[in-house]
């Protein structure tokens, strides 16, 4: 039947109309910016820099690696790589970016960045009101601005924060068992030298004592 998917539009339409005198369920507007919904955990806005510790530079988890900056369909991701290295969450000596811009003004909120990110750096934030009244400068927001903590990545995010979290453990886990395995075999091969230096020694002397009596002897 021509138009019945606009009847039944409007008919949807007009219950909830009717419903919202009679029931808070069928209330699809707050009288924003009062009253406020709650962000779901899936929503994403702009992107932000996830850090570990008290101190966001020090912690940021972005080495530097700059594939976010490279895969970014808009090109709103600037990026400086440091000349020095700092230690990453398992104590490997990685480089951290100096500068790490993204303008929001021309980010196009697609998650690309996070999908390509592999060090679980950087993350899509439910914030949304980011109006100013500097269009240019003030959009663009500096690797301080976009620096928020793992907690706060945990309370936007917890499903996605808790999986994680529980990643990195286990990848940290491994890096400290190998490392314990390897300083093991270390130790294990110096007790070896050290032994077998001291049976060739010991050997040596035998011979020698050995050289000496048969000199007296004779």
């Amino acid at each position: 039947m021509l138009g019945e998917g606009i009847l039944k539009g409007l008919a949807e339409t007009a219950k909830n109309f009717a419903g919202s005198f009679v029931s808070e369920e069928r209330l699809t507007t707050v009288e924003y910016p009062e009253q406020r919904l709650p962000q779901i955990e899936n929503t994403r806005d702009f992107p932000f820099l996830v850090y570990d510790g008290d101190d966001a530079m020090a912690g940021l988890r972005c080495v530097s690696c700059q594939i976010c900056e490279k895969e970014c369909p808009p090109k709103c991701i600037y990026i400086t790589k440091s000349a020095d290295k700092k230690p990453d969450y398992v104590g490997k000596a990685q480089f951290y970016p100096t500068r790490f811009d993204i303008d929001v003004s021309v980010c196009m909120s697609c998650q690309i960045c996070v999908e390509v990110c592999p060090f679980e750096a950087i993350k899509m934030d439910t914030e949304f009101e980011l109006s100013t009244e500097d269009r240019f400068g003030g959009l663009i927001l500096d690797r301080h601005k976009l620096a928020k903590s793992n907690e706060y990545y945990h309370q936007i995010h917890p499903t996605e924060a808790a999986e994680v979290d529980a990643r990195l453990a286990e990848e940290k886990a491994k890096v400290e068992a190998k490392a314990k395995a390897a300083a093991e075999a270390a130790a294990a091969k110096a007790a070896a030298d050290a032994a077998a230096k001291g049976t060739a020694d010991a050997t040596a002397k035998a011979a020698e004592s050995a050289a000496k009596s048969a000199e007296g002897q004779a």
